[in-house]
């Protein structure tokens, strides 16, 4: 797949290039990005979105690890599934943070792609979130580029504040502002989600 597999053009007035790329073995995982791709939505972060597998393309993942820095990317979300090799390599071929999600599978429900994400050797670090935990990886990305975005880095503040009031994560992403968390809410209060999240699509 082309390597602007996916573009959401969601930041400042004015700002086109991605701060974030996010690369995928398979492009059967693009499904599993609905929540990134909502985190990133809510604080206005550009993203970019590839396919590339470290097994069957891996001169293409070298290739996008390498060319990163110089395309203003700050971080690498790599996803992958099974024997997940991909955000290993992308780290041993760049010096910006990769962030790694392990994918879960039927055959060993995630476990294998986790160990292979988490257990890297020394010197060549990933900074692994939970198996298919893509909104964590979305939202550290987030923090790791509001170190240098003064704008970032107050969204995040209200993030976190509406956070300790006991709202629910991803029904603050996905636009319903009830202040309370699932196990507070009537049943009928639910009901709003699944559209969030179609229209966004």
């Amino acid at each position: 797949m082309s390597d602007r597999g996916e573009r959401a053009a969601v930041g400042e007035a004015g700002e086109q290039r991605p701060s974030v790329a996010v690369i995928v073995g398979s492009a059967n995982d693009l499904k599993r990005l609905d929540e990134a791709r909502a985190v990133f939505a809510w604080f206005g972060v550009i993203y970019e979105v590839h396919v590339a597998s470290a097994h069957r393309a891996p001169r293409r993942v070298l290739d996008l690890a390498e060319d990163a820095p110089r395309r203003g990317i700050r971080v690498l979300i790599a996803g992958a599934g099974k024997s997940a090799a991909l955000p290993g390599v992308l780290a041993a071929a760049t010096t910006i943070p990769v962030i790694g999600v392990p994918f879960s599978s039927p055959d060993l429900g995630g476990l294998d792609a986790l160990l292979s994400t988490v257990q890297m050797p020394r010197g060549v670090p990933v900074a692994t979130v939970a198996i298919d935990g893509v909104a964590n990886a979305a939202i550290l990305a987030t923090e790791i580029c509001a170190l240098a975005d003064a704008r970032l880095a107050r969204r995040l503040g209200e993030f976190k504040a509406r956070l300790a009031e006991g709202v629910d994560v991803m029904r603050l992403l996905q636009g319903d502002e009830d202040p309370r968390a699932d196990d507070e809410r009537p049943a009928s209060a639910a009901s709003g989600a699944p559209a969030a999240r179609e229209a966004e699509r």
